[in-house]
């Protein structure tokens, strides 16, 4: 899902402009994590992830070196518009997410892949509910400034029900597969800022 991680595409970037693993963070008033799914086939609906925090050490040269360590707050870290508090009732219940038992996920990159520096993928653990699947999402760098500030796109597609009876109990009105799609802007951490 935001779960959120998406800005550790940053490691596929090929042309360097740090020798070591550098520190980034989310620039929050540019990065949008959104999960969405099609309704009884009628229109595809939406929720965005807004309360995230983690460790983001990018090797630009080389990626393998890069750690991407990210949680997600599910009580107060979802936004979904219409209907706002009913929905988020409804998914923060033991229905869905068990928020109670479960207040957070968390994704782990564990390898990232490319050719060309600025596509390649990411892959990663993600536990939602106690239970870890693994996940794949396909990223493209947008850009990369000299001051280190990088933009970053990525999709997945996630299946509700790899996570068990509860994330994907409600299969019939809604699919069960759900798309990622992470948009970031990166800055280079305050510590780690020339």
């Amino acid at each position: 899902m935001k779960f959120l991680t998406a800005t550790a595409v940053a490691a596929l970037a090929a042309a360097a402009a740090f020798a070591d693993p550098v520190a980034y963070e989310f620039d929050r008033g540019h990065t949008e994590i959104s999960a969405s799914w099609d309704h009884q086939g009628l229109s595809r609906q939406s929720l965005q992830f807004t309360n995230y925090d983690g460790t983001l050490l990018l090797d630009f040269d080389n990626p393998e070196n890069s750690t991407v360590d990210i949680t997600f707050n599910l009580i107060d870290g979802l936004w979904a518009g219409a209907h706002h508090d009913r929905f988020i009732r409804h998914l923060n219940s033991d229905e869905i997410f068990n928020t109670a038992e479960f207040p957070t996920a968390r994704f782990v990159a564990t390898g990232f892949e490319t050719e060309d520096g600025v596509t390649g993928t990411m892959s990663g653990d993600l536990t939602i509910v106690g239970v870890t699947v693994p996940v794949t999402l396909d990223v493209t760098l947008n850009d990369l400034r000299e001051d280190g500030t990088a933009g970053f796109t990525a999709t997945g597609t996630l299946v509700r029900s790899d996570w068990g009876p509860t994330v994907g109990i409600y299969a019939g009105p809604v699919s069960d597969e759900v798309i990622l799609t992470i948009n970031t802007e990166l800055s280079v951490a305050e510590d780690d800022a020339e």
